[in-house]
């Protein structure tokens, strides 16, 4: 991709300038990523490594792109060739229009060499026989029987970039990175027009994000579910917009509505990235009781903690939660913290405890009460954003 095709028109700085209701609801970020509307899925994963579980499904990636939105998957794949099948499988079912794919790029994290994970648990039973027994103590407590580790390889630099390599075989259209720094993909991307968009939760991640050459920088606030910081959406958008600008940016956390899409474009956002609202569709696999959770939760059951993955996640408050922060314990380095808890998280999966199951999912959950298909959620996203902005231009003069 040249650098022409990667200008941004510096003079849209108004975001309801650059808007057209013509066709619904329009930015210039639309015309960027070959989409209709300016609504992103966020790449979810929830660290199950399976289809059958995951929050964002191929069906419910592939309904969101032939919604006019951008699907993005997220790492929800046991192996490379698990991975390779589900991209065939999207491109299957979205034909010629944009997707994405979403990895964990952790910019700090425990640098593991080994490709066994039994060979990694072996060292954190040495290293950390407290935070083992911790584990052991949740199993014994709620009886359940220990479960082997997954077979799946434990994250790694190596790891990472094999998984790169095959989204670029796959001449995959957007690619999403969570949490890390891209810089070491993007020139490569860039040279077989993949778009690349980076994740921040502070300016000093944003201006990190710019610095790697990404295309477009998602502004989470700390409302949103899964790893995310400390900053509100309110406060946080703005400043990334100001930041970067004239790069496009995304707003995210704690949106779900057609008036929450209005105020991140009214805020200076392109578009949004939405995650949690998208997880009380029809096309997601969660287990039905994190689902419930959700539509029955309120925002203030959503809360922070580094216990399901040694990153700052917002999930749903549970007893494994209050055991960590009993514990007295620091959470380990992903991905030591998700390895260690495995074996605990394993077996509460296979006894359908799924109250013992991590859920990570944002603060919108307490605006959220009903399962609809994901067309239909974005669809009144789109409608209800459009009425709000008409509503804005009458009321502001």
């Amino acid at each position: 991709m040249s650098a022409e095709d990667r200008t941004w028109n510096a003079d849209v700085i108004n975001p309801l300038e650059g808007l057209s209701m013509a066709n619904g609801l329009r930015t210039p970020l639309c015309d960027f990523l070959g989409i209709e509307y300016p609504i992103v899925l966020a790449g979810m994963a929830a660290g199950g490594q399976s289809q059958t579980t995951a929050p964002t499904p191929v069906k419910l990636v592939a309904a969101v792109s032939n919604a006019g939105g951008l699907g993005v998957m997220g790492d929800n794949f046991a192996d490379l060739d698990d991975l390779d099948a589900g991209i065939r499988e999207l491109r299957g079912l979205v034909g010629d229009k944009p997707f994405g794919v979403d990895f964990l790029l952790p910019a700090t994290r425990a640098e593991v060499t080994s490709t066994s994970k039994h060979e990694v648990y072996a060292d954190i039973r040495m290293e950390y026989p407290r935070h083992v027994a911790v584990v052991e103590e949740l199993i014994a407590e709620h009886g359940l029987e220990s479960a082997e580790l997954s077979p799946s390889e434990p994250m790694s630099t190596d790891l990472l970039n094999r998984k790169i390599d095959v989204l670029l075989d796959n001449k995959v259209p957007v690619f999403a990175a969570a949490l890390g720094d891209p810089a070491f993909m993007t020139e490569r991307a860039h040279a077989q027009g993949m778009k690349v968009i980076g994740m921040a939760g502070a300016v000093r991640h944003a201006e990190r994000q710019r610095a790697a050459n990404v295309d477009i920088i998602t502004a989470q606030g700390t409302e949103a579910g899964g790893h995310t910081g400390n900053i509100s959406t309110m406060v946080l958008v703005p400043q990334i917009v100001d930041a970067v600008d004239p790069m496009p940016v995304l707003a995210a956390g704690g949106i779900g509505t057609g008036r929450q899409v209005a105020a991140a474009l009214a805020l200076g956002a392109q578009g949004v990235w939405v995650g949690t609202a998208f997880l009380a569709s029809d096309e997601t696999n969660i287990p039905s009781d994190h689902q419930e959770q959700i539509l029955g939760g309120r925002s203030e059951n959503f809360t922070l903690s580094k216990f399901l993955s040694g990153k700052q996640q917002r999930s749903y408050q549970n007893l494994v939660k209050d055991a960590w922060a009993d514990s007295g314990l620091p959470p380990l380095e992903m991905p030591l913290q998700g390895i260690l808890q495995e074996p605990f998280t394993r077996a509460a999966r296979m006894s359908g405890r799924y109250d013992l199951v991590g859920n990570p999912s944002g603060q919108i959950s307490g605006m959220l009460n009903e399962s609809r298909p994901a067309r239909d959620i974005l669809m009144d996203m789109v409608a209800d954003a459009g009425a709000t902005v008409e509503r804005m231009r009458s009321q502001v003069s």
